[in-house]
């Protein structure tokens, strides 16, 4: 990639302190809101500043020559990314997530803005590492791993990406009826509802479930294209059972789903609940694999890289 066909595309969200100016229109509504609570302006306005001065220094680090362009969380899905584009998340691991299922191949330098803030565990770099990264992606010299993502697909086109899981349940959380199909195996279920994980969601919801259980089940590791599924609170009855309730998918294999609710059945994708698909009675889900990963920048090599998408 030469500096003259370069665009670097910021990522980013509102702080804390801009969703709360929004939403009491003034800094001395906000601060009363929080006063009479007994809590602090003074805290959040301190991350927005960490925050402001984090995207200055990646502005700062990106060459003159090169285009860039900013997006924030809330319109990713109308934001046209180019092949050639290198990524630059600035803010919580979560915006690392959020940005995944938007891209294809792209590399990704995840920068965080507060270490006493942030684990950094997909935004592992501070600001001040944003130029010698970019630098080392133009020129194929950085040390990136890949990192599998995880695919829903619908029987009627519809598909989900998540980077950390993919949740199957009812809207509300009440008991969610569907049948299980897995390695030839099927199994009518009423439950909490279904998790599907990846390495990178592995350290989260997952792990609590793992844990709680003792399951014998081996998580996925970040990097290991490999799944891990959990169905939560199985319900035995006379029509539903609790035999299949967890296991590891590797590369080729499938989990279906086939959805035993007249309304209210979903799924999602990290978290992001309002971002969901319908499942209506009679509707297959799918969840594997998915074919694209992202590709996330952990540092810079001596000789350039390939960088296969």
């Amino acid at each position: 990639m030469s500096g003259t066909t370069a665009r670097v595309v910021i990522v980013t969200r509102p702080t804390a302190y801009e969703l709360l100016i929004e939403r009491h229109g003034t800094q001395g509504q906000a601060r009363f809101f929080l006063e009479r609570r007994g809590q602090s302006l003074e805290a959040l306005q301190q991350a927005h500043r960490q925050q402001e001065q984090a995207l200055l220094a990646v502005e700062r680090a990106i060459p003159s020559d090169w285009r860039r362009g900013r997006v924030s969380r809330g319109e990713l899905d109308r934001f046209l990314f180019e092949p050639e584009d290198l990524v630059v998340a600035v803010g919580q691991d979560g915006l690392v997530a959020n940005a995944a299922k938007y891209l294809n191949g792209h590399l990704v330098i995840g920068i965080n803005p507060s270490p006493d803030r942030y684990p950094g565990v997909l935004v592992p770099h501070p600001p001040a590492a944003a130029a010698p990264l970019l630098l080392a992606a133009a020129e194929g010299r950085a040390r990136w791993q890949k990192r599998a993502m995880v695919e829903a697909r619908l029987d009627d086109g519809q598909r989900l990406l998540a980077l950390n899981e993919v949740f199957v349940g009812h809207a509300s959380h009440q008991s969610a009826r569907y049948s299980l199909h897995w390695l030839g195996r099927q199994e009518r279920q009423s439950s909490s509802g279904l998790i599907v994980t990846t390495g990178t969601g592995a350290t989260g919801w997952a792990r609590s479930i793992h844990v709680e259980r003792h399951s014998g089940v081996a998580l996925p590791q970040p990097s290991e294209p490999a799944l891990a599924f959990f169905v939560r609170e199985a319900w035995p009855s006379i029509s539903t059972g609790t035999e299949i309730t967890e296991g590891r998918i590797e590369v080729g294999q499938r989990l279906e789903v086939v959805s035993e609710m007249d309304t209210g059945g979903i799924a999602f994708g990290d978290g992001i609940e309002a971002d969901h698909v319908e499942l209506l009675w009679g509707q297959r889900v799918d969840i594997g694999i998915a074919e694209v990963a992202l590709n996330l920048v952990l540092g810079v090599e001596a000789e350039p890289r390939a960088h296969s998408r």
